[in-house]
């Protein structure tokens, strides 16, 4: 039924190796990986009235006034955010007023936070400003901002006291009895 030749068909003759062209290799890499994103920039000479959400990674070395969400963070030394931010990796070399919400945050050398951090992780450079309370949470990016020791419990006490000098006032009324 089946016969055996006494010649088998030769190897083909082995290719020459030839160098990879990078670009090519770049293509072959990307159709391979699942789809890579690149950071988003948003430039020093650009302002933004706004929120500006990101599924990837974020480069803020411009003005961002509003609240600024993507997956990695970095804020540039010329970078200013004026609002919350909220990832999952936020890096500060310039400046925030507002609070920040992250596993793992790293303020550099030269950052000015003005605001709360609520995180996993957190690194504070030397020459490093930072003004606020910090909180660490397992999952900072589903629980809720910081909370005062004084404010955990239900007979608390206002922040202020209602005679305390400044622009604040409160007052508290009961109902009659």
């Amino acid at each position: 039924m089946f016969t055996k030749n006494s010649k088998t068909p030769a190897a083909p003759p082995p290719e020459p190796m030839q160098k990879p062209v990078p670009a090519q290799d770049a293509i072959r890499g990307a159709a391979t990986k699942p789809a890579a994103r690149a950071a988003s920039i948003i430039c020093a000479d650009m302002k933004i009235n706004g929120s500006v959400t990101s599924e990837g990674a974020l480069q803020i070395d411009g003005i961002v006034d509003g609240d600024v969400s993507a997956t990695d963070i970095t804020i540039g030394a010329s970078g200013q955010i004026i609002g919350e931010v909220k990832a999952e990796v936020v890096k500060v070399k310039g400046r925030i007023k507002g609070s920040i919400r992250a596993r793992k945050v790293e303020l550099e050398t030269g950052a000015h936070v003005k605001g709360d951090i609520v995180h996993s992780s957190l690194q504070i450079q030397s020459n490093a400003v930072f003004e606020g309370q910090v909180k660490h949470a397992d999952d900072p990016l589903k629980e809720t901002g910081p909370v005062g020791a004084a404010s955990t419990g239900s007979d608390s006490k206002p922040a202020v006291a209602p005679n305390a000098p400044g622009p604040y006032s409160i007052s508290s009324s009961s109902p009659p009895s």
